[in-house]
Order: C-alpha cells, then sequence, then structure tokens
C-alpha cells in the first residue's frame, strides 16, 4: 500500500488555449483568438493561486495533450506536475485525475480554469473544510460547481452526469446525500462561460 500523504493534492484541469478549441463560447464576443488569450490567462492564474494556497502538490492535468507551450512552459516550474486527462468524458477524466492522487494524498481538490475568483485563500478554505467533512464543493452561479474536493474518489459522483448544464451542482449534491458523504459548502463563485460573464472580469483588465 501507498503511503498517504498528509498534503492535500490540488488537480487543475485545463484545456489547451487554442483559437477555436477554448472557450468556444465566448467568440462571438471576444473572436476565436481573443478567447483562446483569456483562457490562456485564467489558465495561469488558476496555476498561480492553486501554488499560492501551498496547500500540497499541485497537478496541471491537461486536454488533449501536453504539447501546448504554455503547458511546456508551466511546466518548468518545479512545484507543478504535468499530466494528461485521458479519454472519456469530463466525469471520467475528473474521476481517473482524483483517483490517481488519491492513491497517494489523504485529499484532493480539483478545480478547472473558469472562476477567476478561485484564489488560494479560497483553496485553503476548501483543504480546511475537509478536515471536518468528507467533501467539499464551491458551487457556480450557472448551476456546476468550480471546485470539488474529497477524501474518496467515489465513481457515483461522475458517472452520468449531464455536462455543462445548469443541472450539474443538484444532481451533485444527490449523489453525495446517495453516498452518505458530509459535504461542505463553500460561497458561489462566477464562472467564465458566455459572453454575459465577462461583467464578471471587471477591474481585471481581462480580457
Amino acid at each position: 500500500m501507498v503511503p498517504l500523504s498528509s498534503g492535500c493534492a490540488v488537480i487543475v484541469m485545463a484545456k489547451a488555449p487554442r483559437a477555436g478549441l477554448a472557450k468556444t463560447r465566448l467568440i462571438p464576443a471576444l473572436g476565436a483568438e481573443g478567447a483562446a488569450a483569456l483562457a490562456q490567462r485564467m489558465l495561469r492564474h488558476s496555476v498561480a493561486e492553486a501554488l499560492a494556497a501551498d496547500v500540497g502538490p499541485v497537478t496541471l492535468c491537461a486536454a488533449p495533450d501536453l504539447t501546448h507551450p504554455v503547458f511546456r512552459e508551466l511546466g518548468q516550474d518545479p512545484r507543478l506536475t504535468l499530466a494528461v486527462q485521458g479519454e472519456g468524458d469530463l466525469g471520467a477524466r475528473m474521476l481517473r485525475a482524483l483517483q490517481r492522487m488519491l492513491a497517494g494524498h489523504e485529499c484532493a481538490l480539483l478545480i478547472g480554469t473558469d472562476a477567476p475568483d478561485l484564489d488560494a485563500a479560497c483553496l485553503r478554505a476548501a483543504r480546511a473544510a475537509l478536515a471536518t467533512h468528507d467533501a467539499v464543493l464551491v458551487p457556480a452561479h450557472d448551476g456546476g460547481y468550480a471546485l470539488i474536493g474529497l477524501h474518496r474518489a467515489e465513481p457515483r459522483l461522475f458517472e452520468a452526469l449531464p455536462w455543462s448544464t445548469p443541472q450539474v451542482l443538484a444532481r451533485t449534491r444527490e449523489r453525495m446525500r446517495e453516498a452518505g458523504l458530509r459535504c461542505a459548502e463553500l460561497a458561489p463563485l462566477h464562472d467564465i462561460d458566455e459572453p454575459g460573464d465577462l461583467v464578471h472580469l471587471a477591474g481585471r483588465g481581462w480580457p
């Protein structure tokens, strides 16, 4: 058996910020290149905040591969490990990443790069919540979630969910109750997915 580390692993799930691949729902407002540029900025920000939180090792779990220059650049930081998300829908890829990290750590926090207000303080608060709960969620105002934290990888939380819809959070809560997991929820945050969400970047100078 692999001995467990007392640290809480942080997983950053990220899609390569390529024009036409990243943030496609923002293309009507920003254009393909502009949407990709914003995706790259949010990726850098999310990784920086994950490292600044200092709650445990950070892994950047990339899709579709590690060839994008920003992945190679970020991977030069010795504090960051790179991994490939692999095949399957979002739930399958999230579950795989959590299983890998939880094999060697007592808990793991998984985030994306869509919620710029998910900062180091939020990650530390999520880690603290796992001291007294089985799971932690940071809800997103669009009906999804910006962070999930667990002590064990529970497959039912990731299988056959309607990803990228407003039902994700409610269905995840139901699955948590079915699994008997005590879940803490932190304050909800805004995802930046649609043109109307860009208002939540006011004051950042983004994009």
